[in-house]
């Protein structure tokens, strides 16, 4: 997976995003403090697309209306405003035309200035871009490779609000829970990884390790200019990696792995390796 999957591209030019706090708002007034917001708000350097290729699966998606425009448009958002919502699934549906046994998961888990009139112009959205391919709720453990190619379906949906429950393609937030270590030590996260990993639901629910680092404002003072990927991506991206190794999926393991700038080293195919540690399992059980 990836973290804030979106933000490879974000719009110097748009007003600051309303998950932002008034004071940044103000600052942003001032054109420099937009391009150093950007350095800090993208988190991915590849298109959805390429992340797509390059075996990305789950994707971190918040989103929001656009104050003061008319109609209810959606856009991807973090810090600044990104692409419309619109575009970026009709890219992933692409994707999915041609590879029809790849399977995605797609977590709206933030919302910003989102009444319910905008949730249903996103809901409609999604329905109409993937249609039969959205796979409906259904038990955790029943939902294998084999279930979704029977099927025909290829996407899995989670909706952090309340009118989920109206949709049978929209899986609730709490069958993907995502803790946070909100740290910029990576002794520190390593150590959160390994006991959230150990209070995981045993059965129902998938599960992310957000394997990522988060900058603190005083980070952000002492490093204006280097941005996110300089100054604590770079640094700490082998060390994260080497975590990711030790691991084992399946029951209490890992089950989804997220990383900022997943193409600045292995991390795609060093997570996808671990699934053959449950064949290794299989074959020995046999």
């Amino acid at each position: 997976g990836s973290h804030d999957s979106f933000s490879y591209w974000v719009d110097e030019k748009s007003p600051v995003g309303p998950d932002q706090a008034t004071a940044i708002k103000r600052l942003a007034r001032i054109s420099l403090v937009k391009k150093i917001m950007k350095k800090w708000s993208v988190t991915q350097n590849l298109t959805f697309k390429e992340q797509l290729e390059g075996g990305i699966r789950y994707f971190d998606l918040r989103v929001s209306s656009k104050p003061g425009e008319i109609g209810r448009e959606i856009y991807f958002i973090h810090g600044l405003f990104g692409i419309k919502v619109w575009d970026g699934l009709k890219e992933i549906n692409t994707f999915l035309q041609q590879h029809p046994k790849e399977v995605i998961f797609l977590d709206f888990n933030h919302f910003y200035a989102m009444d319910d009139s905008h949730h249903f112009f996103l809901i409609n959205k999604i329905h109409s871009v993937f249609g039969s391919k959205l796979c409906s709720v259904e038990c955790v453990e029943y939902v294998t490779l084999q279930y979704m190619w029977e099927r025909k379906h290829q996407v899995l949906i989670f909706y952090h609000y309340p009118l989920f429950r109206q949709y049978p393609f929209l899986w609730p937030g709490n069958k993907m829970p995502a803790p946070w270590a909100n740290t910029t030590n990576v002794h520190k996260l390593l150590q959160f990884l390994e006991t959230t990993l150990e209070e995981r639901s045993r059965y129902g629910t998938f599960h992310v390790s957000q394997a990522i680092l988060t900058p603190r404002v005083k980070t952000i003072a002492r490093h204006l200019v280097r941005g996110l990927k300089n100054t604590l991506v770079h640094r700490n991206l082998p060390m994260i990696l080497n975590w990711v190794k030790a691991q084992k999926p399946g029951v209490m393991g890992v089950n989804i792995i997220t990383s900022d700038f997943v193409e600045l080293v292995d991390f795609a195919a060093t997570v996808i390796a671990l699934n053959d540690l449950l064949l290794e399992e299989d074959e020995s059980a046999t």
